[in-house]
C-alpha cells in the first residue's frame, strides 16, 4: 500500500492527471459543440428539441439529420472510444513507476493526437490526417498497456 501512495505523489501520476483532465475536458467539449451545430442546422434528434420552431409543419422539418451534426457526433463518439481507455490504461502506466520522460511523450502524444483528430475531424481536413491522429493516440495507449503487461503482469 505504501508503493501506491509513493507513486501517487510521484511526478509522473501529477503528469498523468494533468493530461488526462485534458482530454477529458476536450471530451466534455465535443457535447456543446454538437448543440451548437444543431441549434445552428436547425436539426434536431427529438420533437420537443424543436420547441423554437412556430408550427407543427416547421417542428417536423427540424427533426432531421445534418451532415456536420452528425459529423461532430461521430468524432465525441470517437472520443468516447479512446479518450476512456487512455484514461484508465495511463492511470496504471503511471502506477508501474515509469521514467518520467518516457511517459510525458506518452501522454503528449495521446493527447496531441486527439486535439488534431477533432480539428481533422470537424473541419473535414483530407485524409490521412485524421487517421494518422487516431493511430497515434492509439499508438500511445497500447505502448502503455505493452508496459503494464510487461511490468506489472501476473499470472
Amino acid at each position: 500500500m505504501a508503493e501506491v501512495v509513493h507513486m501517487i505523489d510521484s511526478e509522473v501520476f501529477l503528469a498523468f492527471s494533468t493530461y488526462a483532465t485534458i482530454v477529458i475536458l476536450k471530451m466534455m467539449l465535443m457535447a456543446p459543440l454538437t448543440a451548437y451545430f444543431r441549434l445552428t442546422r436547425k436539426a434536431f434528434a427529438n420533437p420537443e428539441d424543436a420547441g423554437m420552431s412556430k408550427n407543427e409543419e416547421e417542428k417536423k422539418k427540424m427533426v432531421r439529420t445534418d451532415p456536420d451534426v452528425e459529423r461532430v457526433r461521430r468524432c465525441h463518439q470517437n472520443d468516447l472510444e479512446n479518450i476512456i481507455p487512455f484514461v484508465v490504461i495511463g492511470l496504471l502506466y503511471a502506477l508501474t513507476g515509469p521514467d518520467l520522460h518516457t511517459a510525458l511523450l506518452h501522454f503528449r502524444i495521446f493527447v496531441g493526437s486527439r486535439f488534431i483528430h477533432t480539428i481533422a475531424y470537424v473541419m473535414v481536413l483530407p485524409q490521412p490526417s485524421r487517421g494518422l491522429a487516431w493511430m497515434a493516440g492509439m499508438g500511445a495507449t497500447f505502448s502503455m498497456a505493452y508496459r503494464i503487461l510487461t511490468t506489472a503482469l501476473y499470472l
